[in-house]
């Protein structure tokens, strides 16, 4: 289970909060998506919840465990993949895997296996002795995918997951984070491509300038709106309503020009 308490999260004293005071509570056998325009604050707040960003205020639990006070223990439980992977750029993909599965403890005896399984499905077997740095953007995502599954905690943060990967690659994720969640596990991913949530969340989190907007089972959503209604067309009149509501007044005319 991951409890959200009171996330905030400002990057200046006098900024607009990133994330504002966000409470969530995920639960195990779920996919979980995270959606909202550009800096709507699905980053920020997985960072957060990952450890990587330190809140302002509140608190993340993590199957109990506090990512402020108890980080080393929640950090066991969950497994991140970041919208970036240009991290260990001169490690090779099998030196990376290795680093992963001896900081996860990962037993000897089925970390070859695995790392074997794995690099056949997303097809980089035949590169895992080449540094990372030579990779593609999508190869490099693939490396840090299978750097999160061969760990298999219960929970999965990935942060737009899809991006860059090639179709085949894509589905077979998605048919990996279906499984793991069937499992009684937590997947929670980013995204801001509207088609993937529909076809594979089975709770949408709308989320814009740094507040939830809606969080619940699309159905739920769509009994607000005309039954035929795209996720597209919700989304997007939610986030106008957000946007709106949020937008200063515009200054009047002077006085001496008003009637």
């Amino acid at each position: 289970m991951i409890e959200i308490q009171n996330l905030s999260k400002a990057y200046s004293k006098a900024g607009k909060k990133a994330v504002d005071g966000i409470n969530l509570n995920l639960t195990g056998g779920k996919i979980y998506g995270l959606l909202g325009p550009n800096g709507a604050g699905k980053t920020t707040t997985l960072k957060m919840i990952t450890g990587i960003l330190q809140p302002d205020e509140g608190d993340v639990l993590l199957e109990g465990h506090s990512i402020r006070t108890d980080d080393l223990e929640a950090k066991k439980t969950f497994a991140f993949v970041p919208d970036e992977p240009n991290a260990f750029l001169r490690l090779t993909g099998l030196e990376y895997l290795a680093f992963i599965a001896d900081i996860y403890e990962v037993p000897a005896a089925s970390r070859q296996e695995k790392i074997r399984e794995l690099g056949q499905v997303f097809e980089m077997h035949a590169v895992l002795n080449d540094k990372i740095s030579s990779y593609s953007h999508g190869m490099r995502q693939k490396i840090f995918l299978i750097g999160a599954l061969l760990q298999n905690p219960p929970v999965w943060i990935l942060d737009e997951p899809m991006t860059g990967l090639d179709p085949k690659s894509a589905f077979t994720l998605k048919e990996m984070m279906r499984s793991h969640a069937d499992q009684g596990n937590i997947v929670l991913f980013s995204t801001h491509v509207l088609d993937v949530a529909e076809k594979v969340c089975d709770i949408v989190i709308i989320i814009d300038q740094g507040k939830i907007l809606f969080q619940g089972p699309l159905e739920d959503l769509r009994s607000h709106y005309a039954e035929d209604s795209s996720l597209e067309s919700i989304f997007l009149q939610l986030t106008e309503a957000e946007s709106a509501f949020a937008k200063p007044a515009e200054p009047g005319p002077p006085e001496s020009q008003a009637e």
